[in-house]
C-alpha cells in the first residue's frame, strides 16, 4: 500500500528547502508526499514536489500587545481545526514539521488524531515552536550534535540527521573551488535569505565603491534585492562602474552559489546548509534582534570551523566592510581554504537520514 507523508512547513526559503529535499527524497522511495504551509508559499513553494498543497491559517506569536496575541491565537485556533478536517482527509501515516508556528496546527492535530509527528529543527537554537511541539513529538530530527534549548526530557527521542538539502544542492557538490586569479573576474554573490534583506540594498554598493578601481572593475556581482530596492541598488553600481545584476529572488541560487568566489548573505540555516554542501567561503552577517539568536549561533559554528567569517550588523559600515573584502578578494589562498574548511563542514547525506526517520515511523507497509 502506498503510503502518504504529509509535511508541515512555513513558506520561506529556511523551512521549505529542507522539506523540499525530504519530499524529492521520500517520492523516489515510492511515498505519497503533500505539504501543508500558510500564504507566503507561493513564490518559494510554487515548485514543490508535493501531490497537493494545501493552505492552512497560522500566525506568529510575538511582541507583548494582549491584542496582537489574542489575534494571533485565534488565528492558530482555527488553523488547528483546518488541520484537524485535512488530517482525516488525507489520513497521512506521518506529519512531519519543520520549525516555525505555522507547523503548530497540523502538529496538534496529528497528535490528537494519533498520527506519528516528526520535528526538524534546522538551527543550533531550537526554536520557539519547535520547544512548544517537541514535548509531543514522537521523533525530533536535529541538524546539530548540540543544539541549545533542547530539554533533557526529549533527548531519548532525538536523533542527529543533519540539514537536507535539495537535489540541485547535492548535484553542485563535485563542482570544485576556483579561486580568483590574479588579474581574472572576481564573482561575489549578495543575499539575504528567501525575502531578501534592505541592509545590503544599502550597504553593499557604498562598500564596494570604496574598493580600490584595480579590484572594482574586476568585480562582477549579483545581489538579491527586494523589488523596491533593484532601481536603486542598479544605479548604485552603475554609478561606481561595478558590472552587477539584481533581482528579488534567484530561482538558481545554488548554482550561482557554485560558481562565485566569495558568498555575503545572512546566516539562516538552509542558507549554511547549502553554502557547506557545496562548500564555498562566505562572510555571513546573521540576522540581528532574532529571538533566539539562531543566525548568529549558526554563524558562529561556520566561522569555528574555518567555512566563514561572522560580522556583526551593528559594527559594520561601508569603510570596514570595503577594507575585509579587499583583504580576502586579495587572498585567492585564504578564499581556496576557507572554501575546503566549509565543504568539510557539509552533510549531503542529511535527507537519507530523515528519511530513514520517517520511513521507520511509517511502518512496515511503507515504501
Amino acid at each position: 500500500m502506498t503510503q502518504t507523508i504529509l509535511l508541515a512547513a512555513g513558506g520561506t526559503g529556511g523551512h521549505l528547502f529542507p522539506a523540499t529535499a525530504l519530499a524529492q527524497e521520500l517520492t523516489r522511495r515510492g511515498f505519497v508526499v503533500e505539504l501543508a504551509t500558510d500564504e507566503r508559499a507561493e513564490q518559494y513553494g510554487a515548485d514543490f514536489p508535493a501531490r497537493a498543497i494545501y493552505q492552512v491559517p497560522s500566525a506568529t506569536i510575538s511582541g507583548r500587545s494582549p491584542g496582537a496575541i489574542m489575534k494571533a491565537l485565534s488565528t492558530l485556533g482555527k488553523g488547528y481545526f483546518r488541520a484537524r478536517r485535512l488530517l482525516e482527509m488525507v489520513q497521512p501515516h506521518v506529519v512531519v514539521g519543520f520549525g516555525g508556528y505555522p507547523t503548530l496546527p497540523p502538529l496538534l492535530a496529528a497528535r490528537s488524531l494519533a498520527i506519528p509527528t516528526v520535528l526538524h529543527e534546522q538551527n543550533a537554537v531550537m526554536g520557539r515552536a519547535n520547544r512548544l511541539l517537541s514535548r509531543f513529538a514522537d521523533a525530533l530530527a536535529l541538524s546539530f550534535g548540540t543544539t541549545k534549548h533542547l530539554k533533557s526530557s526529549v533527548e531519548k527521542r532525538a536523533v542527529v540527521t543533519g540539514n537536507p538539502v535539495r537535489d540541485a544542492v547535492v548535484g553542485l557538490r563535485d563542482q570544485e573551488y576556483s579561486p580568483p586569479e590574479a588579474t581574472g573576474r572576481l564573482l561575489l554573490l549578495i543575499f539575504g535569505g528567501s525575502q531578501g534583506a534592505r541592509f545590503f540594498s544599502e550597504t553593499m554598493p557604498e562598500a564596494l565603491a570604496k574598493l580600490p578601481s584595480t579590484l572594482r572593475w574586476r568585480l562582477t556581482v549579483v545581489q538579491q534585492a527586494r523589488p523596491e530596492d533593484v532601481a536603486e541598488v542598479q544605479d548604485a553600481y552603475r554609478n561606481a562602474e561595478i558590472t552587477a545584476h539584481q533581482a528579488p529572488f534567484f530561482q538558481d541560487l545554488p548554482e550561482r552559489i557554485a560558481d562565485s568566489h566569495l558568498v555575503i548573505s545572512r546566516a539562516g540555516a538552509s542558507t549554511v546548509a547549502e553554502l557547506t554542501a557545496i562548500g564555498r567561503p562566505a562572510i555571513l552577517v546573521p540576522l540581528p534582534h532574532a529571538i533566539d539568536n539562531d543566525q548568529l549561533e549558526n554563524a558562529r559554528r561556520m566561522q569555528e570551523a574555518g567555512g566563514g567569517w561572522c560580522m556583526h550588523q551593528s559594527s559594520i559600515t561601508p569603510e570596514l566592510l570595503a577594507e575585509r573584502l579587499e583583504q580576502l578578494l586579495s587572498s585567492p589562498d585564504a578564499l581556496a581554504k576557507a572554501a575546503e574548511k566549509a565543504k568539510g563542514m557539509g552533510n549531503v547525506y542529511a535527507v537519507n537520514r530523515l528519511a530513514d526517520l520517517v520511513a521507520d515511523l511509517a511502518g512496515p507497509d511503507g515504501a
